[in-house]
C-alpha cells in the first residue's frame, strides 16, 4: 500500500512539474528597462564624449562616417575601451531601436597597428572603396560585419543579420565610403 502511494506521488509530482516546466509568470508591469538606463551601466555615454576621450587618448582626430544605414534607429551611444595596454583599446558607436531589436548597427574602431588579422574564410567577399582600399564582408552567425583599414583606423561595421535585406554589402560599402 505504501509503494503504491509513493508511485502515485512521484507521478504525480512529474506531472505538475511537466505542465508548469517552461512557464513563465510575469505582470503587465513588468517591462524592459529603459536603454538609457542599461547603456551607461556598461560605459557608454554619448558618441561625442567617447570620441572625444578616444581623439584624446590617441592624439589623433577620428573621421567617422556620414552615413547610417537606411532603417530607424531610436537610441546611439559611444564608448571608448581604454584597457591595459594599447592593444585592446577601441572606440565603438551603438545604434539601436527600443521598438525593433533587429535594428542594430554597430561601428568598432581601433588603431591599425592593433587591427584584427582576418584570415580567409568561405563567407567572406572583397570590396573596393572608391579611395581604392580593401572592404572584406563576412556573414556571421547573427551580425553581417564590415571590415575597412582606412588611414590610421580599422573600421568594423556590423549589422544585425535580420535586416541584411534592407542593409546589403553594397550599403556597408556606401556607408565605409562616406568617411571623410
Amino acid at each position: 500500500m505504501f509503494k503504491r502511494y509513493s508511485l502515485m506521488a512521484i507521478l504525480f509530482s512529474t506531472f505538475i512539474f511537466a505542465s508548469t516546466n517552461g512557464l513563465v509568470f510575469a505582470s503587465v508591469s513588468d517591462k524592459q528597462r529603459p536603454y538609457e538606463e542599461i547603456y551607461p551601466e556598461v560605459g557608454y555615454k554619448t558618441v561625442e564624449e567617447a570620441v572625444a576621450e578616444f581623439e584624446t587618448h590617441f592624439n589623433e582626430d577620428l573621421k567617422l562616417p556620414l552615413r547610417v544605414p537606411p532603417i530607424n534607429f531610436t537610441h546611439y551611444f559611444g564608448r571608448f575601451s581604454n584597457l591595459d595596454g594599447d592593444i585592446n583599446d577601441s572606440f565603438d558607436i551603438e545604434f539601436v531601436n527600443d521598438q525593433s531589436p533587429q535594428n542594430h548597427y554597430k561601428i568598432d574602431v581601433r588603431p591599425i597597428k592593433n587591427k584584427i588579422t582576418l584570415k580567409p574564410r568561405p563567407n567572406q567577399k572583397e570590396y573596393t572603396l572608391k579611395s581604392g582600399e580593401k572592404a572584406i564582408y563576412i556573414e556571421d552567425l547573427l551580425f553581417n560585419f564590415l571590415f575597412v583599414d582606412k588611414g590610421n583606423w580599422q573600421y568594423i561595421f556590423g549589422i544585425d543579420k535580420r535586416v541584411s535585406d534592407k542593409v546589403t554589402p553594397e550599403v556597408m560599402v556606401n556607408i565605409a565610403d562616406s568617411i571623410e
